[in-house]
């Protein structure tokens, strides 16, 4: 006995071993498992034999009936009568060939001949008119001929396709598949058509009509794959795209290819049959297949001959395949992704290439051309907008999972694989087919494309197709302009994607330059976003520039900040990451004399946006997308935009009109970013953000906004000045501030739109930055006591310039260490006194005095009236000349970071250029006037500009040489034209603004970040840089100086000298009172932050000079002059006896442009 019986428990009495009785039961459930199991493992293999066996007899069987067949085909001399065709010739050879080809998916050639000889004997038979030898009389036959006739057709039309599929994979050349191919072709073509059948009367066309329906309806349902056997087959043939010319079949290749495009639109014709019921469900299951298996194919129309190309474009086949995508789409988005698609072309998805073969099929694009300036006849527009924006929508959704696991793989460490070299080659053919795919969708590029849709939009009707599928209003379609906005909405993100070269210029090219089109997007926009029309007019805009005493600012932040608290700020700087982009400026100049902004609180809500104090979360789909082509159109625009354009003429907007454009963009960026966005929301906040800054530049360069505007959003919000420094300088340093997972907050509003802070709290900041860095130097040991770890110069009067470059050029970042400086004079003998920041101050005042004049070569003066500095082409000739200007970047580092004012300000384009931004043709006014007003006559010029005789080159003249430059390969030899001549300007700007001047701005930006860090710069726009550079405005607050000024000497407040100083300069002119402070500090402005700030303090010192009491009775007064120590800051005051006096020994030393000198 076995192991496994002999431990068995007995049913019938007791085992020699007890046993629980669960455990009893638990044995016999399982014994009765294992003996169903063999049942069912015995009766599964006597199943499979019998198929086995059924399968070995039928091929057997088969093989007998085609050897019988043949032999019986080849000596037949009978007349060949219809029923004798379907039960001796059709009948046997379907069984023998579904036996042995169809169910091994494969055709031999010993069946070829069959099939050749089959097919043969039904076309003649179907082309005679003999009623009896017709085999399609059997249609019209008796109730069991009609019966026997649709099997036998449908087998056949299964047949068809299969033979087809198979030429698909064996397109060899081999001339007798061809032809067996094409007989297939046109017998299935003539069995669907009836034209093609001779024997048809009038007595029995509608019952062979009734046999074709049902034919079609076999067809269309499915059953005989034929738009998977087409879609392969289309596949195979060649791209006309690829190989730069149009696609020409000849002889059997042509008629196959001709056939199965028929045969692929025969279930659409039958839409003009009344169907209902099942009917209908075949027509949308065909039109389904057309679009998965058809519509997926790349590069349909390219590889069909363009004869073929009407059938495709007709209504009726775009109309049923639009109208069924749409109400299908996510079973046919579902299928799609799942098709077929060529190794070659798998770059794209599947949905791609229908999105693609969908506009050039619906704008008459073919192979011969890419841009044929119409739609197709009798396209609906309607349905035509909506498939687009779902395939696109569809195509977006793949790219941004795509992208995203591409981004998984690069995080992942490389490692040594063969299959790498695949990816490389996969990765070189990349940029090939996304081009080769961008031509496809060129059409959508057309002005005309956007302007019959916009007429559409414009007309309000509805215009559903003219044979729906389903009479229902659900499923009727109207074109709206938030559809066109959202086609090309999506039309950009994919050409931004997918073009490799120029991104998504073409398209916004096109809708920049379409007249009336971001004029009509504003207009929704406006509609929705300020309801009521609550004007906001130009007198309220004048009135809102307006500015106040710098303490009066103060006092309102003070409160501000007493009241909001500082408690709930602390927690902000565990949530600051990102990235520093462009910073701002909330005033400019709108008379002589402006000053710090007022920040008026109640003002400031008429620019905040209701609608969008949410942010992305409280916007619609449709307002999502009108805001993002508004933002990605009208952002391009500017970049072209001049200023006559913008202010004078007022095109495409009012004056009016852009400072709401500027309110919503602000609006929506900050509190977008403030409440934080999606991934999905990154395109509308990098377009929003591009546009807003360019607004914002263009307001600091020639204000149009008032300064409450761009303050509005951040009023109540703003955190204080040491938490908004410390978030920043956390944000500056984090490592994973690009990350998608990073949740925006406070810390990155700070960094991408920092104009929302006043201008002094973004000095304040500036200055707490510098605060923290020194306090890290000295946590590092850098720094340590007063004096300790300087930095020791000796330097002589006559070569300030080349002893500091000599001695202090090679110190880099080191150069935030203090400087102590020893002069030697002219006579070669060591100055007395001991440099307690005096000198060094001193020392840096008059380096940048000469370095910077034009005479020394290095910086040139623009053609300004500002006369502002600009580095001097010339210079990269001279000896050290790029190491120079390298060195004066970090002069004016050290001045920025010890507080040091310098009296010169830099060209707006040369700042744009250290602050890490690109200029356009709107600034070229601020550096070249002359040449900006000769561009602008080139663009508006009316007659032809080759008259101007202008070429694409620049000339260039250093040094007494002159030097020709070319804008463009070859420019010399191409002559400006009306045609060109918008490249030929910006060419120009561009080559002055950015390519001129580049190499001299890099180098001073290397000295200048040595100690100066990039993101502390980017608080500040251009004009703000030279204002934290050399001071406030050209006028100083006499009680400010007076409240933070120190006696020493034996003066005092009281003192008569300093009550008569004090009388006198209140009554000084501005321009009187700035020559007095730069006397004393050689710099003419007043420190941003107020005087409390200028180091050293501003100083009085009394110089005694008795008058002899004689002298005073007579009217005499004290004749000597004051003088003043620039170095410390202190004017040296002759104890004066009357105002008269003092006015005009202080005015004349002031003019003297004199110092020590003066006694």
């Amino acid at each position: 006995m076995d192991e496994h019986r002999k431990h068995q428990v007995s049913l019938r009495g007791a085992s020699a071993k007890e046993i629980t009785r669960d455990a009893l039961l638990e044995k016999v459930f399982q014994e009765r498992e294992l003996r169903n199991y063999a049942r069912r493992a015995t009766a599964a293999a006597l199943f499979i034999q019998r198929v086995w066996r059924r399968y070995k007899v039928s091929e057997i069987v088969a093989m007998q009936h085609q050897e019988e067949w043949e032999i019986l085909v080849n000596h037949f001399a009978g007349v060949r009568t219809a029923t004798w065709i379907s039960k001796i010739i059709l009948r046997p050879f379907l069984f023998f060939i579904m036996c042995l080809s169809t169910r091994h998916q494969k055709v031999h050639t010993r069946h070829i001949d069959c099939m050749r000889t089959c097919f043969s004997i039904l076309l003649e038979s179907m082309n005679s008119v003999d009623l009896d030898s017709n085999f399609c009389s059997l249609a019209i036959g008796t109730p069991e001929e009609r019966r026997i006739w649709t099997y036998q057709a449908q087998k056949l039309t299964f047949l068809g396709f299969f033979i087809l599929s198979q030429f698909s994979k064996h397109n060899s050349g081999d001339q007798d598949i061809v032809y067996v191919t094409s007989l297939a072709m046109r017998l299935v073509v003539v069995l669907t058509d009836l034209k093609g059948w001779k024997c048809i009367t009038d007595d029995n066309r509608s019952d062979a009509d009734i046999a074709v329906k049902d034919l079609i309806k076999f067809m269309g349902s499915g059953k005989c794959g034929i738009y998977i056997s087409i879609g392969r087959y289309v596949s195979t043939l060649n791209n006309s795209s690829l190989q730069r010319k149009s696609i020409i079949l000849t002889g059997d290749k042509f008629l196959i290819t001709a056939s199965a495009i028929t045969l692929a639109l025969r279930p659409f014709s039958a839409t003009h049959f009344d169907f209902t019921g099942h009917g209908l469900s075949d027509v949308n299951y065909a039109a389904k297949q057309y679009c998965v298996f058809l519509l997926t194919i790349p590069w349909l129309a390219q590889r069909l001959p363009a004869v073929l190309l009407p059938a495709l474009k007709h209504k009726t086949v775009l109309s049923s395949c639009f109208q069924t995508l749409l109400i299908l789409k996510k079973n046919i988005l579902r299928d799609m992704d799942r098709s077929e698609i060529p190794l070659s072309s798998k770059g794209i998805p599947p949905v791609g290439w229908a999105l693609a073969n969908v506009i050039c099929l619906a704008t008459g694009t073919d192979n011969d051309s890419t841009d044929s300036g119409s739609f197709s006849q009798g396209l609906e527009y309607a349905l035509y907008v909506h498939v687009v924006v779902t395939l696109t929508e569809s195509l977006l959704d793949y790219l941004d999972n795509y992208g995203c696991i591409k981004k998984e793989k690069k995080d992942i460490a490389p490692s040594p694989d063969p299959t790498d070299t695949v990816l490389c080659d996969v990765d070189a053919t990349a940029g090939f087919l996304k081009s080769s795919y961008i031509d496809l969708l060129r059409p959508v590029c057309q002005q005309w494309h956007l302007k019959i849709l916009l007429a559409i939009a414009n007309t309000d009707s509805t215009h559903s197709a003219e044979t729906p599928l389903l009479n229902s209003p659900e499923y009727s379609w109207k074109l709206e302009l938030s559809d066109v906005a959202f086609f090309y909405s999506n039309m950009l993100r994919i050409f931004s994607i997918l073009n490799p070269t120029l991104g998504s210029l073409p398209v916004l090219n096109m809708l920049s330059f379409t007249p009336g089109f971001l004029v009509s997007l504003w207009a929704v926009l406006e509609n929705s976003l300020f309801p009521g029309d609550s004007n906001i007019s130009d007198d309220h805009f004048i009135s809102k520039l307006s500015f106040s005493n710098k303490s009066v600012v103060q006092e309102k932040r003070q409160k501000q900040v007493e009241k909001d608290g500082v408690n709930k700020w602390v927690s902000v700087l565990q949530k600051f990451t990102g990235k520093s982009q462009a910073a701002g400026k909330y005033a400019d100049q709108i008379d002589s004399h402006p000053g710090p902004s007022k920040v008026n609180e109640d003002s400031s809500d008429v620019w905040d946006i209701e609608h969008m104090r949410s942010g992305l979360q409280g916007i619609s789909k449709d307002m999502f997308c009108l805001l993002h082509l508004f933002c990605a159109t009208y952002s391009h625009l500017l970049l072209v935009l001049d200023d006559i354009e913008f202010y004078e003429k007022q095109v495409p907007f009012t004056l009016e009109q852009q400072r709401r454009i500027a309110s919503l963009l602000n609006t929506l960026v900050y509190n977008g970013l403030s409440h934080g966005s999606s991934q999905q929301s990154r395109p509308l906040m990098d377009y929003t953000i591009r546009c807003l800054h360019l607004m914002y530049e263009r307001d600091c360069r020639h204000q149009f906004c008032p300064p409450d505007l761009w303050l509005s959003p951040a009023r109540k919000s703003r955190p204080p000045i040491a938490v908004a420094a410390r978030s920043h300088g956390v944000l500056s340093t984090n490592p994973r501030g690009d990350d998608a997972s990073f949740v925006p907050s406070m810390g990155s509003i700070i960094t991408t739109t920092p104009h929302v802070f006043p201008f002094e709290e973004r000095v304040e900041m500036f200055r707490e930055f510098v605060k923290m860095d020194k306090a890290s130097r000295k946590m590092a040991g850098e720094v340590s006591e007063p004096g300790s770890r300087s930095i020791e110069i000796v330097v002589r009067r006559g070569h300030i310039v080349e002893d500091g470059y000599q001695q202090l050029n090679y110190l880099g970042s080191k150069l935030k260490s203090s400087i102590h400086v020893s002069f030697v004079s002219e006579c070669g003998l060591p100055e007395a006194g001991l440099d307690y920041g005096g000198l060094s101050k001193e020392f840096l005042t008059d380096i940048s005095k000469e370095a910077f004049a034009p005479e020394y070569g290095l910086f040139s003066q623009t053609s300004t009236s500002e006369r502002l500095l600009i580095p001097n082409i010339s210079a990269r000739y001279l000896e050290n000349g790029m190491q120079m200007i390298e060195f004066l970047g970090r002069v004016v580092g050290k001045a920025l970071y010890e507080g040091i004012l310098l009296d010169y300000s830099f060209s707006h384009v040369f700042v744009q250029k250290l602050l890490g931004r690109y200029s356009f043709l709107d600034e070229l006014s601020t550096l070249d006037p002359e040449l900006y007003r000769n561009l602008m006559y080139v663009k508006h010029f009316d007659g032809d500009v080759k008259d101007l005789s202008l070429d694409f080159t620049v000339t260039e003249e250093s040094l007494g040489k002159r030097h020709v430059i070319e804008l463009k390969s070859g420019g010399k030899d191409i002559s400006v034209s009306n045609e060109n001549k918008m490249q030929y300007i910006h060419a120009i700007a561009d080559y002055k603004l950015n390519h001129q001047i580049l190499p001299f701005s890099n180098a001073f930006y290397r000295g200048l970040t040595d100690l100066i860090s990039p993101s502390w710069l980017k608080l500040f726009n251009a004009s703000e840089f030279n204002q934290l550079l050399s001071g406030g405005t050209y006028d100083i607050d006499v009680d400010d100086l007076k409240n933070n000024t120190r006696y020493t000497g034996g003066y005092s407040e009281g003192s008569r000298s300093i009550k008569l100083f004090w009388e006198v300069i209140r009554d000084f002119e501005p321009k009187e009172r700035c020559m007095l402070l730069k006397f004393v500090t050689s710099c003419s402005r007043a420190p941003l932050l107020g005087f409390n700030h200028l180091q050293p303090t501003f100083t009085i010192h009394k110089v005694a000079c008795d008058v002899p009491l004689w002298a005073t009775i007579g009217g005499q007064d004290v004749e000597r002059l004051p003088s003043a120590s620039t170095c410390y800051n202190t004017l040296k005051l002759p104890t004066y006896k009357r105002p008269s006096t003092l006015r005009a020994k202080l005015l004349y030393a002031i003019s003297s442009n004199a110092g020590f000198e003066l006694s």
